[in-house]
């Protein structure tokens, strides 16, 4: 694929992005607090991936055009083939979840809401959202939709501008360890420095960039170097027919900033193993095989005290991870919580590290498997039956039949209802796509300050069993249908009243137009007044 492809719809959205007024106090030590220093970044950055990509920038974009290219087949389009921005925004996001773990703020999975029918009718961009994601969304916002080359361009210069905040994280590593950056460094530098800069981005914006000593008592209590070790010997082993291995091995800064941006790369999915471990000692707690938890069992400590959850019913009713459907014996849906927004660990002031979902990678195969917004039962099926050894819950077929029946046989792939039936289907991996009233209520930011917790009284009077009516999927089942990814059906350009109007206004014409021939035929007139007239005629 050619980069220079992405050039006029990227600079269009440039032109727009340029010609906003920004002027925040943020709290992140990385957001951009003036124009000219978006403007700054943003030409640097399309300037290395769209003017003269190295070819480092080319395999980039080749990557993420065949990482993303079944996915935008798969997801329903306007007239002219193109996204609208809520199926954008779910392209963009299961992009940088599948491949880095990542949650890219103001591209949060916001679950089904009532009341939304375009990207701009929630808040989704917050005050740490990127600059260019507002513009590249509402640059094509009117009809017109998104393809999938801009797509990747807007991928892959968000995917530019989060690499070059690591590159500032690099340099604060560096001066933290009272080394500058113009130094040639052993392996043993190398790792300390590498282990600041993770240090420095799990604290995200409550990291200190100039406290020297306050930084060496936190690495002293932190063993980070494995990960970055491995990432350097695979550096040195795809590197060793180039060097000299009579002379000691030195890295410079630039070899440092290529290892760096394979451990920002990598981060989310090191870090996911945690999420792994929380995800099984709760579905250990799940012996009827549910995917929910009654409170008391959510909220019961842990023998080895590994675990032990404390969130709220308010919080875990805002993020969609509650269920009531019962009266009286209120759940936790457990792949609901493990995704929820306090299980981001790491944060960036573009995006959060977060547990990756273990239906996002399900989605991403059934997708490549379907090629198409919709499907029938059966294929469906037989993707379910490819990808899990688990008996499909009685009933949980005519479910699907009756799903597609609705929708003229086909079932839409991103539709509340099939979403609710993958939960059935896979309970511990994918979540119930429960109704949320805020979009903001998922977002990392809303939790990570003020947390509510629950007492120690709502802990006691909590229950812990469960009953025959918890176990029957026609109980639990909603018939609510979303389909929040299809854009809204566009308005005629033409009503009945205009074509009246126009109909009436070319009657009118017509009669002057016959008048006017009358009249010319009247008397002679000059050739130049002639070619006028029969130009003005014809028009």
């Amino acid at each position: 694929m050619a980069p220079c492809n992405f050039k006029v719809s990227v600079l269009a959205v440039v032109g727009i992005l340029f010609a906003q007024q920004v002027v925040a106090q943020h709290r992140d030590f990385l957001r951009k607090v003036s124009i000219q220093e978006v403007k700054a970044d943003l030409q640097s950055t399309l300037s290395t991936i769209l003017g003269n990509p190295s070819l480092t920038a080319a395999r980039r974009l080749q990557a993420i055009e065949t990482s993303t290219w079944q996915t935008f087949q798969s997801l329903p389009k306007n007239s002219a083939g193109r996204l609208a921005p809520a199926a954008v925004r779910y392209m963009v996001h299961g992009y940088f979840a599948k491949e880095h773990g990542w949650l890219i703020k103001g591209l949060e999975p916001h679950g089904m809401q009532l009341n939304v029918s375009q990207i701009h009718d929630v808040n989704i961009l917050q005050e740490k959202a990127p600059l260019l994601v507002e513009g590249l969304l509402e640059a094509r916002q009117a009809d017109r939709g998104l393809a999938h080359n801009d797509i990747v361009a807007m991928i892959a210069i968000l995917e530019q501008l989060m690499f070059d905040e690591s590159v500032t994280l690099l340099e604060a590593a560096y001066r933290l360890n009272e080394l500058p950056v113009d130094n040639e460094i052993d392996q043993a530098t190398l790792l300390r420095v590498l282990s600041s800069y993770q240090i420095l981005f799990s604290m995200g914006s409550s990291a200190d960039l100039f406290d020297v000593e306050g930084h060496k008592k936190l690495v002293s209590r932190q063993d980070v170097v494995g990960f970055a070790l491995g990432t350097v010997l695979n550096f040195e082993f795809e590197r060793r027919h180039r060097v000299n291995p009579f002379k000691p091995v030195l890295y410079s800064f630039e070899s440092a900033v290529e290892i760096m941006m394979v451990l920002a790369r990598q981060h989310g999915k090191w870090q996911n193993e945690e999420c792994r471990n929380m995800r099984a000692a709760l579905v250990e707690r799940d012996s009827a095989g549910l995917g929910a938890l009654p409170l008391g069992k959510f909220w019961e400590p842990s023998q080895d005290s590994a675990y032990n959850f404390d969130e709220s019913v308010e919080y875990l009713r805002n993020i969609g991870a509650l269920d009531e459907s019962t009266p009286g014996n209120p759940k936790v849906f457990i792949a609901n919580y493990v995704n929820g927004p306090t299980n981001c660990l790491a944060h960036s002031a573009y995006y959060s590290v977060c547990c990756i979902s273990e239906c996002e990678h399900t989605m991403t195969d059934l997708e490549h498997y379907v090629a198409a917004p919709a499907a029938s039962p059966e294929k469906l099926l037989d993707f379910i039956d490819r990808h899990s050894d688990e008996v499909l819950p009685a009933g949980l077929s005519d479910k699907l039949h009756a799903i597609a029946e609705r929708h003229g046989g086909e079932v839409p792939l991103h539709g509340r209802l099939f979403a609710q039936w993958l939960h059935f289907a896979l309970p511990h991996e994918c979540p119930y796509p429960s109704v949320v009233q805020s979009a903001s209520a998922l977002t990392a930011s809303q939790w990570l300050d003020a947390l509510p917790l629950v007492s120690e009284q709502d802990k006691a009077s909590a229950g812990v069993a469960l009953s025959v009516a918890d176990v029957d999927i026609e109980g639990r089942w909603s018939d609510d249908e979303f389909l929040p990814l299809h854009a809204p059906p566009s308005q005629p350009w033409l009503s009945t009243s205009t074509i009246h109007a126009v109909v009436q206004l070319i009657a009118v014409v017509a009669v002057l137009r016959s008048a006017v021939v009358a009249w010319k035929g009247m008397g002679s007139i000059r050739e130049s007044d002639k070619k006028n007239d029969d130009f003005s005629l014809h028009v």
